[in-house]
């Protein structure tokens, strides 16, 4: 690029005859009409809407009714199964760990569907959880029972 031209000359030179064409308009815009063809001058047969909440269609024109949302959700149950939650905790915490971690899930679960409104998943989880406590505090006790009898024997 030659650096002797400015940035604000452009890069070629228009003639001035086109340049004044294009900045004229062509013909004048349209006189303004006051009835525009196919559109009617009034409207009579439709009398404006009185009342400061007046809305809607005007008689004659039929209306469109918005629907209001419906959200279904279950309800809790009415006479929910026992989660055996702080059975689950003991369990855990006093017995055997493994299946009382195992217990507590099911607990969980079992919680979460009676809030859910599932009565057989409810009752199969809270079924889960009560045989796996049994189970924990049983191999619990055995094993207390066995480290006691085992420092008697000593």
């Amino acid at each position: 690029m030659d650096s002797s031209q400015s940035f604000n000359q452009p890069l070629m030179a228009c003639d001035s005859s086109k340049k004044s064409a294009m900045l004229q308009p062509a013909a004048p815009p349209p006189a303004y009409q006051d009835n525009l063809a196919g559109y009617p001058s009034s409207f009579p047969s439709h009398p404006a809407p009185q009342g400061p909440y007046a809305q809607g269609p005007y008689p004659g024109q039929s209306g469109v009714a918005v629907q209001p949302a419906v959200f279904v959700t279950a309800a809790p149950l009415a006479r929910p199964v026992p989660d055996h939650l702080g059975y689950s905790i003991f369990t855990m915490l006093c017995c055997c760990l493994p299946l009382g971690i195992a217990a507590l899930v099911f607990s969980c679960s079992t919680r979460d569907a009676i809030y859910s409104g599932q009565q057989e998943l409810a009752k199969r989880n809270s079924k889960t959880a009560l045989m796996l406590n049994h189970i924990g505090l049983g191999i619990g006790l055995v094993i207390i029972v066995l480290v006691i009898i085992n420092q008697m024997a000593k």
